[in-house]
Protein backbone atom coordinates (compact mmCIF):
# COMPACT_ATOMS: atom_id res chain seq x y z
CA UNK A 1 0.00 0.00 0.00
CA UNK A 2 1.58 3.50 -0.62
CA UNK A 3 2.15 5.93 2.21
CA UNK A 4 -1.00 8.25 0.46
CA UNK A 5 -3.81 5.76 0.10
CA UNK A 6 -2.29 4.72 3.90
CA UNK A 7 -2.60 7.71 5.13
CA UNK A 8 -6.75 7.83 3.43
CA UNK A 9 -7.27 4.60 5.22
CA UNK A 10 -6.12 5.79 8.40
CA UNK A 11 -8.06 8.79 7.77
CA UNK A 12 -11.11 7.20 6.57
CA UNK A 13 -11.14 4.73 9.58
CA UNK A 14 -10.54 7.98 12.08
CA UNK A 15 -13.57 9.24 10.70
CA UNK A 16 -15.99 6.73 11.63
CA UNK A 17 -14.66 6.76 15.34
CA UNK A 18 -15.48 10.76 15.00
CA UNK A 19 -19.04 10.27 13.72
CA UNK A 20 -19.98 8.37 16.70
CA UNK A 21 -20.79 11.46 18.69
CA UNK A 22 -23.09 10.91 22.15
CA UNK A 23 -26.22 8.62 21.95
CA UNK A 24 -28.17 12.49 22.77
CA UNK A 25 -26.60 14.02 19.46
CA UNK A 26 -28.15 11.11 17.93
CA UNK A 27 -31.26 11.05 19.19
CA UNK A 28 -31.90 15.00 19.29
CA UNK A 29 -30.11 15.44 15.62
CA UNK A 30 -26.87 17.69 15.21
CA UNK A 31 -29.90 20.45 13.82
CA UNK A 32 -30.99 20.45 17.85
CA UNK A 33 -28.09 20.87 19.01
CA UNK A 34 -26.37 23.74 17.31
CA UNK A 35 -26.90 26.38 19.49
CA UNK A 36 -26.52 24.62 22.78
CA UNK A 37 -24.16 23.57 25.37
CA UNK A 38 -25.23 21.55 27.94
CA UNK A 39 -23.53 22.20 31.32
CA UNK A 40 -22.61 20.58 34.50
CA UNK A 41 -21.93 22.00 37.70
CA UNK A 42 -18.05 20.50 38.15
CA UNK A 43 -17.36 17.76 40.21
CA UNK A 44 -17.49 14.07 40.08
CA UNK A 45 -20.68 12.06 40.05
CA UNK A 46 -21.00 11.47 43.67
CA UNK A 47 -24.09 8.87 44.27
CA UNK A 48 -23.79 6.66 46.99
CA UNK A 49 -21.88 4.19 46.11
CA UNK A 50 -19.35 6.43 44.71
CA UNK A 51 -16.22 7.85 46.59
CA UNK A 52 -16.03 11.27 48.03
CA UNK A 53 -13.28 13.12 46.18
CA UNK A 54 -10.18 12.86 46.85
CA UNK A 55 -9.01 16.58 48.77
CA UNK A 56 -5.72 18.15 48.06
CA UNK A 57 -3.82 20.97 47.36
CA UNK A 58 -3.99 21.34 43.78
CA UNK A 59 -7.48 21.14 41.82
CA UNK A 60 -7.35 19.17 39.08
CA UNK A 61 -9.91 19.47 36.19
CA UNK A 62 -10.85 16.56 33.69
CA UNK A 63 -11.89 17.14 30.39
CA UNK A 64 -12.73 13.68 28.42
CA UNK A 65 -12.91 13.94 24.87
CA UNK A 66 -15.69 14.23 21.94
CA UNK A 67 -17.61 11.02 21.72
CA UNK A 68 -16.69 9.87 25.51
CA UNK A 69 -17.96 10.34 28.71
CA UNK A 70 -16.31 10.46 32.11
CA UNK A 71 -15.70 6.49 32.07
CA UNK A 72 -12.47 7.74 29.54
CA UNK A 73 -10.68 9.59 32.55
CA UNK A 74 -12.36 7.44 35.37
CA UNK A 75 -9.40 5.04 34.71
CA UNK A 76 -6.84 8.23 34.65
CA UNK A 77 -8.09 9.40 37.65
CA UNK A 78 -8.03 6.25 39.74
CA UNK A 79 -4.31 6.18 39.12
CA UNK A 80 -3.47 9.76 40.47
CA UNK A 81 -4.56 8.34 44.05
CA UNK A 82 -2.45 9.37 46.72
CA UNK A 83 -0.51 12.13 45.13
CA UNK A 84 -1.74 14.56 47.45
CA UNK A 85 -3.47 16.33 44.37
CA UNK A 86 -6.72 17.54 44.51
CA UNK A 87 -9.97 17.61 44.50
CA UNK A 88 -10.02 15.73 41.17
CA UNK A 89 -12.79 16.95 39.22
CA UNK A 90 -14.73 16.00 36.23
CA UNK A 91 -15.98 18.12 33.62
CA UNK A 92 -18.77 17.20 31.95
CA UNK A 93 -20.75 17.95 28.86
CA UNK A 94 -23.80 16.76 27.45
CA UNK A 95 -22.58 18.23 23.90
CA UNK A 96 -21.04 21.06 21.80
CA UNK A 97 -22.45 24.42 20.64
CA UNK A 98 -21.95 25.96 17.32
CA UNK A 99 -17.96 25.98 18.28
CA UNK A 100 -15.17 25.24 20.61
CA UNK A 101 -14.86 28.82 21.97
CA UNK A 102 -18.34 28.02 23.45
CA UNK A 103 -16.73 25.39 25.41
CA UNK A 104 -13.89 27.03 26.74
CA UNK A 105 -15.66 29.79 28.01
CA UNK A 106 -17.55 26.99 29.87
CA UNK A 107 -14.40 25.35 30.69
CA UNK A 108 -13.33 28.82 32.04
CA UNK A 109 -16.45 29.05 34.36
CA UNK A 110 -15.60 25.47 36.06
CA UNK A 111 -12.03 27.03 36.84
CA UNK A 112 -13.12 29.65 38.63
CA UNK A 113 -15.44 27.38 40.70
CA UNK A 114 -12.72 24.76 41.17
CA UNK A 115 -10.29 27.63 42.16
CA UNK A 116 -12.54 28.23 45.54
CA UNK A 117 -12.51 24.98 46.55
CA UNK A 118 -8.86 25.54 46.43
CA UNK A 119 -8.56 28.66 48.22
CA UNK A 120 -7.63 30.41 45.26
CA UNK A 121 -4.69 28.22 44.00
CA UNK A 122 -3.35 27.68 40.61
CA UNK A 123 -5.64 24.70 38.66
CA UNK A 124 -4.17 22.26 36.63
CA UNK A 125 -6.46 21.03 33.52
CA UNK A 126 -6.07 17.21 31.80
CA UNK A 127 -7.79 16.84 28.75
CA UNK A 128 -8.17 14.28 26.94
CA UNK A 129 -8.66 14.69 22.67
CA UNK A 130 -10.58 17.42 22.24
CA UNK A 131 -11.21 18.23 26.40
CA UNK A 132 -7.27 19.16 25.36
CA UNK A 133 -7.74 21.41 22.51
CA UNK A 134 -10.39 23.09 24.41
CA UNK A 135 -7.94 23.59 27.86
CA UNK A 136 -5.46 24.74 25.35
CA UNK A 137 -7.96 27.56 23.91
CA UNK A 138 -8.99 28.59 27.08
CA UNK A 139 -5.46 29.26 28.41
CA UNK A 140 -4.32 30.12 25.25
CA UNK A 141 -6.77 32.97 23.99
CA UNK A 142 -9.33 33.89 26.83
CA UNK A 143 -6.48 34.53 29.55
CA UNK A 144 -6.93 31.38 31.13
CA UNK A 145 -3.06 31.61 31.72
CA UNK A 146 -3.47 33.41 35.23
CA UNK A 147 -5.38 30.54 36.76
CA UNK A 148 -3.97 27.61 35.07
CA UNK A 149 -0.35 27.03 35.18
CA UNK A 150 -0.11 23.40 33.79
CA UNK A 151 -2.19 21.95 31.19
CA UNK A 152 -1.54 17.94 30.25
CA UNK A 153 -3.36 16.97 26.89
CA UNK A 154 -3.67 13.19 26.16
CA UNK A 155 -4.23 12.33 22.22
CA UNK A 156 -5.45 16.12 21.01
CA UNK A 157 -5.18 17.29 17.21
CA UNK A 158 -3.56 20.48 17.99
CA UNK A 159 -3.24 20.85 14.58
CA UNK A 160 -6.33 19.01 13.33
CA UNK A 161 -6.19 16.26 11.77
CA UNK A 162 -7.52 14.61 8.38
CA UNK A 163 -10.37 12.19 9.61
CA UNK A 164 -12.12 15.38 10.30
CA UNK A 165 -12.21 16.50 6.38
CA UNK A 166 -14.19 12.69 6.03
CA UNK A 167 -16.60 13.93 8.96
CA UNK A 168 -20.35 14.92 8.52
CA UNK A 169 -20.20 18.81 8.07
CA UNK A 170 -20.85 20.02 11.27
CA UNK A 171 -19.77 23.57 12.49
CA UNK A 172 -17.33 21.57 15.36
CA UNK A 173 -15.72 19.31 13.34
CA UNK A 174 -15.13 22.02 10.77
CA UNK A 175 -13.19 23.16 13.26
CA UNK A 176 -11.06 20.24 13.50
CA UNK A 177 -9.88 20.32 9.99
CA UNK A 178 -6.21 21.20 8.91
CA UNK A 179 -5.91 25.06 8.29
CA UNK A 180 -10.13 25.70 10.08
CA UNK A 181 -10.23 29.49 11.21
CA UNK A 182 -9.75 28.32 15.04
CA UNK A 183 -6.81 26.23 14.37
CA UNK A 184 -5.39 29.64 12.32
CA UNK A 185 -6.00 31.72 15.52
CA UNK A 186 -4.28 29.32 18.03
CA UNK A 187 -1.49 29.36 15.83
CA UNK A 188 -1.24 32.95 16.17
CA UNK A 189 1.25 34.60 18.27
CA UNK A 190 1.08 34.19 21.90
CA UNK A 191 3.49 35.73 23.91
CA UNK A 192 3.57 36.30 27.65
CA UNK A 193 1.07 32.76 27.41
CA UNK A 194 2.24 31.54 30.92
CA UNK A 195 0.70 28.01 31.04
CA UNK A 196 3.30 25.64 30.62
CA UNK A 197 2.20 22.50 28.01
CA UNK A 198 2.62 19.09 27.85
CA UNK A 199 1.29 16.99 24.61
CA UNK A 200 1.29 13.40 24.99
CA UNK A 201 0.72 11.89 21.15
CA UNK A 202 1.25 8.01 19.75
CA UNK A 203 2.52 6.91 16.50
CA UNK A 204 -0.73 4.96 16.44
CA UNK A 205 -3.36 7.06 17.23
CA UNK A 206 -6.39 5.96 14.41
CA UNK A 207 -8.35 9.45 15.38
CA UNK A 208 -5.39 12.06 14.95
CA UNK A 209 -4.01 11.60 11.12
CA UNK A 210 -1.47 12.31 10.79
CA UNK A 211 0.23 11.68 14.15
CA UNK A 212 2.59 14.53 14.11
CA UNK A 213 -0.53 16.64 14.42
CA UNK A 214 -1.05 15.58 18.04
CA UNK A 215 1.90 17.43 18.85
CA UNK A 216 1.91 21.85 20.18
CA UNK A 217 4.34 23.35 17.93
CA UNK A 218 4.44 26.64 18.63
CA UNK A 219 7.07 29.28 19.27
CA UNK A 220 5.40 31.32 22.34
CA UNK A 221 4.50 28.39 23.79
CA UNK A 222 6.13 26.57 26.66
CA UNK A 223 5.56 23.12 25.25
CA UNK A 224 6.46 19.72 26.10
CA UNK A 225 5.82 17.68 23.34
CA UNK A 226 6.25 13.27 24.36
CA UNK A 227 5.87 10.40 21.82
CA UNK A 228 4.34 7.14 22.93
CA UNK A 229 5.13 4.67 21.08
CA UNK A 230 2.57 2.00 19.61
CA UNK A 231 -0.46 3.18 21.65
CA UNK A 232 -4.38 3.74 19.89
CA UNK A 233 -6.29 6.96 20.74
CA UNK A 234 -8.77 5.35 23.06
CA UNK A 235 -5.75 3.43 25.06
CA UNK A 236 -3.52 6.48 25.75
CA UNK A 237 -4.95 7.44 28.88
CA UNK A 238 -5.39 4.35 29.99
CA UNK A 239 -1.71 3.53 29.34
CA UNK A 240 0.33 2.76 32.55
CA UNK A 241 3.73 4.61 31.81
CA UNK A 242 1.71 7.78 30.89
CA UNK A 243 -0.40 7.68 34.10
CA UNK A 244 3.05 7.97 35.74
CA UNK A 245 4.28 10.36 33.58
CA UNK A 246 1.45 12.39 34.94
CA UNK A 247 1.99 11.45 38.42
CA UNK A 248 5.27 13.19 38.03
CA UNK A 249 4.10 16.31 36.64
CA UNK A 250 1.40 16.82 38.96
CA UNK A 251 3.92 16.35 41.99
CA UNK A 252 6.13 18.41 40.27
CA UNK A 253 3.38 21.10 39.80
CA UNK A 254 2.37 20.84 43.50
CA UNK A 255 5.94 21.45 44.54
CA UNK A 256 5.94 24.79 41.92
CA UNK A 257 2.68 26.21 43.72
CA UNK A 258 3.88 25.68 46.97
CA UNK A 259 6.82 28.28 46.13
CA UNK A 260 5.15 31.82 45.59
CA UNK A 261 8.25 33.46 44.34
CA UNK A 262 9.45 30.59 41.98
CA UNK A 263 8.05 31.27 38.44
CA UNK A 264 4.73 30.20 36.72
CA UNK A 265 6.27 27.44 34.72
CA UNK A 266 9.74 26.35 33.45
CA UNK A 267 10.54 28.19 30.42
CA UNK A 268 12.55 25.66 28.63
CA UNK A 269 11.05 23.47 25.51
CA UNK A 270 11.81 19.95 25.88
CA UNK A 271 10.70 17.35 23.91
CA UNK A 272 10.56 13.52 24.66
CA UNK A 273 9.52 10.20 24.35
CA UNK A 274 8.48 7.61 26.18
CA UNK A 275 10.13 3.96 26.28
CA UNK A 276 8.48 0.92 24.60
CA UNK A 277 8.67 -1.07 27.72
CA UNK A 278 9.13 -0.77 31.37
CA UNK A 279 8.46 2.57 33.50
CA UNK A 280 8.98 5.80 31.86
CA UNK A 281 12.60 7.90 32.84
CA UNK A 282 12.28 11.10 34.80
Amino acid sequence: MSPVRGVGVEASRAAGRLVRLPLDMAAGGLGQLAGHFGRTAPGLDTGEDDPPPAEGDLPVLLVHGLGDGESIVAPLRQGLDGLGAGPFITVSYHAFGPDIRAAAQVLGEQVEVARELGAGRGVVVIGYSLGGLIARYYTQVLGGDTHVPLVITLATPHGGTAAALLAPPHPLMRQLRPGSPLLAELAEPAAGCRTRFVAFYSDLDEVVVPASRGRIDHPDLTARNVLVPGVGHLTLPLHRPVIDQVRSLLTAAQQATSAPHLPHHDTRRRNGQLPKRGRPSP
